[in-house]
């Protein structure tokens, strides 16, 4: 399953954004939000980036992960709020 996060602008207006690389699999972290399934969390990588880690710092350390994956779990972290 895959995440859509939805945002109310001050407009009123909705905004769907689909985060094609965050997958939700019971069977996999006991269905926390992983990045393209594999069994690193959402939560971990948002954890890493209020660490103060960098992009390339994260990426150096978990070369699995994409620039781009990382770009998801930043938008799906500011439309849990």
């Amino acid at each position: 399953m895959n995440l859509t996060i939805i945002a109310k602008k001050n407009s009123g207006l909705e905004m769907k954004k689909k985060l094609d690389r965050i997958k939700i699999d019971p069977k996999v972290c006991l269905g926390q939000p992983t990045i393209r399934g594999m069994r690193i969390t959402v939560a971990f990588v948002l954890k890493l980036m209020a660490s103060a880690m960098t992009n390339d710092e994260i990426l150096q350390a978990y070369p699995e992960l994409e620039l781009g994956d990382l770009i998801q779990v930043a938008e799906c972290g500011a439309g849990m709020n």
